[in-house]
């Protein structure tokens, strides 16, 4: 399996814009093939932190996602947006259990 994490921190004139393009990308996203989970979460305490976290299959289910149309989509957004911070990691987990 694959996980990709990280944080994405925006202006605050950007927070509403980037609320809108993760919202989107997040539904087309989910409905890939070999997606486990996708999600973005803004941080309670600081409005123009983002987290996202995504669940593969395989790497190149992820490498496909690259790929598509809403992620071209994506990235097009966040040129317009005031960008503050990106640091976003991919994990290969050999293993996972229920806490």
């Amino acid at each position: 399996m694959i996980v990709v994490s990280g944080i994405v921190e925006v202006g605050a004139a950007s927070v509403e814009a980037a609320v809108g393009a993760a919202a989107e990308m997040a539904r087309a996203t989910r409905e890939e093939p070999g997606c486990l989970s996708y999600a973005f979460y803004q941080d309670v305490e600081s409005p123009g932190r983002f987290r996202v976290f995504e669940e593969w299959e395989s790497e190149a289910a992820l490498e496909d996602h690259f790929k598509t149309a809403h992620m071209a989509t994506f990235r097009e957004a966040l040129g317009g947006l005031e960008i503050l911070g990106r640091d976003i990691k991919l994990y290969v987990v050999g293993e996972s259990r229920s806490l």
